[in-house]
């Protein structure tokens, strides 16, 4: 049984308010590509299909147009299952119809957690779709009292551990938060304070586990318990990783055999750094200067739409740090703290030698309120 297993396709996604859909059309071509000369019997994508609970339609356009590709052309069964991204009613919509077309779309949690059986002259699996629902969805559901993310998984995969899959190997499909997991600032977060994280030996008994949600490839307590990551840089975070899709070869014993498959972006992600005379110089000659740019310049002088001129060399710059001025304007305000800091000291000193009693709470938050407007008077003069 072999299978591609992929997540956070985010189809809609804007990365500083440019339109990734060109970008997303590539890369999902390439996707197609491999399931096409790898011969795989099916297809995981492990939510978060859209970036949004409604979908702009050039979006809902190309999701159609790459699952038209997968399942009617190549006839390759897949299956999808909702991310917290995505509206789970919508994504599900006529899910039941498409199942005899091969295509397989878990929206909604339901009480009955029922398995997608994957045949193929290899072998036979069996696949338990698990969409992203919150705790509070769970217990609903499910009339339980999980109170945790982690309680509220339990509850599903006891559902899966005690289905009897008549022998054949088990793969659960679903898409939540790993302790441990490496985040990046592109992922929403599920809750606060950690509550989102899940144990990964929870998933320890299965033949394999499909996960989405974080965006770096990884994976968490053993090797067949993997995220696939995102299939771009939807973050300047991002910029190290390294994007693929992972290809899945499970044996007749329920072994996982496991390689990463690289996708490769129509333009890349990256933060470049220096003066600007020197970037506008090295960027003439770049071969990636149409590449999803951030720029630091390290210029310490003011300069007349720096933006501007970026973008007659890199076209798509866009994130403009000016580090330079930052860290003299940090250096500044540090100094003027240590001033104030002094100022409000020598004051404090005064009024106990006046007052016979140090000052309170409250008349040391109006000494520093009268220090903060008199600098701020001088800082505008």
């Amino acid at each position: 049984m072999k299978f591609i297993h992929t997540s956070d396709w985010h189809i809609g996604r804007q990365l500083h308010n440019q339109s990734l859909l060109d970008d997303q059309r590539h890369v999902l071509s390439q996707i197609v590509a491999l399931a096409k000369t790898h011969e795989v019997d099916a297809l995981v994508v492990a939510g978060d299909i859209y970036d949004r609970s409604v979908p702009p339609a050039n979006a809902v356009a190309l999701l159609d147009e790459i699952l038209n590709q997968v399942v009617n052309e190549l006839g390759i069964k897949t299956i999808l299952i909702a991310g917290n991204h995505d509206g789970h009613e919508r994504l599900g919509f006529a899910s039941r119809q498409m199942q005899e077309s091969g295509l397989h779309i878990t929206g909604p949690l339901t009480a009955k957690i029922s398995p997608i059986k994957i045949n193929s002259p290899s072998g036979e699996a069996l696949f338990y779709p698990l969409p992203y629902a919150e705790p509070a969805t769970v217990r609903t559901v499910f009339d339980c009292d999980a109170a945790s993310h982690e309680a509220a998984m339990a509850t599903l995969l006891a559902q899966v551990s005690d289905d009897d899959s008549q022998g054949l190997p088990k793969v659960v499909v679903s898409h939540c938060f790993l302790d441990g997991g490496s985040e990046s600032d592109s992922e929403r977060p599920l809750s606060i304070g950690g509550a989102d994280k899940i144990s990964p030996s929870l998933f320890n008994d299965f033949s394999y586990t499909a996960l989405g949600h974080l965006h770096g490839p990884q994976y968490k307590g053993a090797e067949h318990i993997r995220y696939s990551g995102s299939i771009l840089k939807y973050s300047f975070s991002e910029q190290h990783q390294n994007k693929s899709v992972t290809l899945v070869d499970i044996d007749a014993a329920g072994k996982a055999s496991i390689e990463l498959l690289p996708l490769t972006p129509l333009r890349d992600v990256r933060i470049i750094e220096g003066e600007l005379s020197k970037l506008l110089a090295d960027g003439i000659k770049d071969p990636h200067r149409e590449d999803y740019l951030m720029v630091r310049l390290s210029d310490k002088n003011a300069i007349l739409d720096a933006m501007g001129k970026l973008r007659t060399v890199y076209p798509n710059v866009l994130h403009l740090e000016r580090t330079g001025l930052m860290a003299q304007s940090e250096q500044l305000a540090i100094r003027a703290d240590h001033i104030k800091k002094g100022e409000l000291e020598m004051f404090s000193d005064f009024f106990s030698q006046v007052a016979g009693d140090a000052m309170t709470d409250e008349q040391q938050a109006l000494m520093v309120d009268i220090l903060d407007t008199l600098h701020k008077s001088e800082d505008n003069q």
